[in-house]
């Protein structure tokens, strides 16, 4: 059963998008529903997803820049965009980006069987010509470094702590502050800061959301000491960031 992320900003198209997928029984599940981008990619971070049906109008983040975000994760990911007829240069954005498919509204059933069923025979044929031609691969255990970055890439920024990082390896953090400033020549705390900076960028570039927002979710409870931050790596304030951006 292929695992299904409907992103919308109204819940009755994700409702009725989600009641004629059920009804085609095809072997497809919806298994999130998300209202805009950024939630939608928040979600993708931590969760496994085979097809992504996106809206390209949405707030906060829209469909085409979801696409590029998407783009730049480690992994493919296959998205069907849905779009109405007067905005189709979207669509050929999206289309030059590698999205899969396009629906357009209002969306008919017998347009969503198609494209569904078009998608479900080329994962196949992807399945059959993998299995012919790759050589089945051992498992290659990871290093602890390597380990301790699948933890960081897997965990939410304001979520991850050294302890925190060196618990989930099952290694003392004094040790993993060791080995980390010996393998990439900076310290844990610093490594962090950077993602949250790059992180709080992208966020200050690609959605509306506010400062205080944007600080809260890399993991800086206090506004002053993200803006001061962000300052110190960038050499512009937050604010300023974002209208040199707009």
């Amino acid at each position: 059963m292929k695992k299904v992320l409907l992103v919308d900003d109204e819940r009755w198209v994700r409702t009725a998008l989600k009641w004629t997928i059920n009804k085609l029984n095809l072997p497809l599940q919806v298994v999130h529903e998300a209202q805009n981008g950024l939630e939608a990619l928040d979600w993708i971070k931590m969760n496994d997803v085979d097809l992504i049906l996106t809206d390209i109008r949405m707030p906060i983040m829209d469909g085409l820049t979801l696409v590029k975000e998407l783009n730049s994760l480690n992994g493919a990911y296959d998205v069907i965009v849905i779009s109405v007829h007067d905005e189709f240069q979207f669509i050929q954005q999206a289309m030059r980006s590698g999205v899969t498919d396009y629906l357009l509204k209002p969306i008919e059933e017998k347009e969503v069987k198609v494209c569904l069923e078009k998608w479900l025979n080329k994962k196949s044929n992807e399945v059959n010509t993998l299995k012919q031609t790759l050589p089945e691969k051992e498992n290659i255990p990871l290093s602890t470094i390597e380990r301790v970055m699948d933890y960081i890439n897997k965990t939410p920024l304001d979520q991850i702590t050294l302890k925190e990082a060196a618990e989930s390896i099952h290694i003392n953090p004094s040790y993993l502050s060791q080995l980390f400033k010996q393998q990439l020549n900076k310290k844990f705390v610093d490594y962090i800061t950077e993602l949250r900076i790059e992180e709080s960028k992208r966020l200050l570039h690609n959605t509306t959301l506010r400062m205080s927002e944007i600080a809260e979710r890399v993991g800086y409870s206090d506004l002053a000491y993200f803006s001061n931050n962000f300052k110190k790596i960038v050499g512009l304030s937050p604010s300023e960031y974002r209208n040199i951006q707009a």
